[in-house]
C-alpha cells in the first residue's frame, strides 16, 4: 500500500541519510518516477526532504526532524522480542536482559510471540573466552583502549593496542573489531587467539565509522586467497557434506553419488579438517595439491601412531 510505502521511505531515509531515486526504486520495487511522486507527497506532509542533484545527489530528510508517533506495530515489537531474546542466549549481559523487561513492559502490545526462537547459546564457547567477551564489552562500553597478547593463523605472535569498536560473531567465531595504533587501520581480531586481555586507562581518541560500514569495506577487500574444490561424495554422507562444507551440488551420479563444488579460504581450517573427518566417504578430485596435502596429512597421523 502507498502509506505504508510513503512510512517505509521516510523511515529508511532517516536511518540512511542521503539516497538517490534509483536506490529507493529498488529498495521499494517501485519505478523511479513513483519514488518522485513519493517525494513529493511527503514534501506536502510537512516533512523537510532535501534534494541534491549531480552524481552525488539524492533525497536527505533534515536533521532537525524527528519522528514522535508510534510507528512500530506488533510484529516490529514481535521481532525486536526475538532478537533481544536471541542474543540473550549468546551473550551473557545484565543490561540484555534489562532491555528485555522494558520492552516487555512498555510495549502497547499484550502478545509478542514471533513464532521465531533464536538459541544462540553454543556461542557463549568456554569460560574463558566468556571473560575475554565481557572485558572486550566493557572496554567498548567505556570507550578505552585494550591491549593482548595474540597469536595469528601461521602461529606469529603480537601484542596490539586496540581502540575496540564492536564484537561479531562471524564465520562460527567470535571476533574483535579495533582499530590497530600500530597498523593504523581496521582489523578483526580472533576472540579465541587472545590471551592476557587487559582493559587499559587509555582513552578512544580517534572517532571511527560505523561497524557495519566497516566490516563491509573490510568484507569487500577480503585479502585471503581463495580455491575452487570440486569433490566426490559418496550418498550417503550427502547431509553432513552440504551442512558442514556449504557447497554446491554440481553433478548427481547414478549411483547415488554426487559431486561438489566449494570456494574456499585456502588457509582456513575448519574445512580441512571436515575433509578429513568425512575420511573414505569423500574424495577429493580437484585441485592437485589440495590431494597431495590430505595424503601427507593422512600419512603424518598414521606414522604418529603406529609408533605409539
Amino acid at each position: 500500500m502507498k502509506t505504508d510505502r510513503l512510512l517505509g521511505m521516510t523511515v529508511y531515509l532517516l536511518n540512511h541519510g542521503k539516497t538517490n531515486a534509483k536506490s529507493l526504486s529498488q529498495k521499494f520495487s517501485v519505478s523511479v518516477r513513483t519514488v518522485q511522486r513519493d517525494i513529493d507527497c511527503l514534501c506536502a506532509a510537512g516533512i523537510p526532504i532535501c534534494s541534491t542533484y549531480g552524481a552525488n545527489g539524492g533525497y536527505e530528510i533534515l536533521d532537525s526532524f524527528r519522528m514522535t508517533r508510534q510507528v512500530a506495530g506488533q510484529q516490529d515489537y514481535s521481532f525486536i522480542m526475538t532478537a533481544l531474546k536471541g542474543l540473550a542466549t549468546a551473550f551473557d549481559d545484565p543490561g540484555i536482559r534489562t532491555t528485555l523487561e522494558k520492552i516487555t513492559a512498555t510495549s502497547p502490545f499484550i502478545n509478542l510471540e514471533s513464532g521465531l526462537l533464536l538459541d544462540f547459546g553454543t556461542l557463549r564457547g568456554n569460560e574463558e573466552v566468556v571473560r575475554r567477551l565481557k572485558i572486550l564489552n566493557e572496554a567498548i562500553r567505556k570507550k578505552r583502549v585494550v591491549r593482548f597478547n595474540y597469536a595469528n593463523a601461521s602461529g606469529g605472535a603480537s601484542i596490539p593496542e586496540v581502540e575496540p569498536i564492536a564484537l561479531a560473531y562471524k564465520w562460527y567465531s567470535w571476533y574483535l573489531l579495533g582499530y590497530s595504533s600500530d597498523r593504523k587501520d581496521y582489523r578483526l581480531y580472533k576472540v579465541i587467539r587472545m590471551d592476557q586481555v587487559h582493559l587499559t586507562e587509555l582513552p578512544v581518541v580517534h572517532r571511527h565509522p560505523s561497524a557495519n560500514r566497516i566490516l563491509n569495506r573490510h568484507d569487500q577487500n577480503d585479502g585471503r586467497k581463495y580455491i575452487d574444490i570440486r569433490i566426490r561424495c559418496k550418498s550417503e554422507v550427502r547431509t553432513r557434506a552440504i551442512e558442514y562444507l556449504n557447497g554446491i551440488v554440481e553433478k548427481e551420479l547414478e549411483n547415488g553419488d554426487f559431486i561438489m563444488k566449494l570456494h574456499l579460504p585456502e588457509n582456513e581450517q575448519l574445512w580441512f579438517g571436515t575433509l578429513l573427518s568425512l575420511g573414505k566417504l569423500v574424495q577429493v578430485i580437484e585441485p592437485a595439491f589440495l590431494k597431495e596435502r590430505l595424503c601427507r596429512c593422512c600419512k603424518e597421523i598414521l606414522n604418529l601412531y603406529e609408533h605409539l
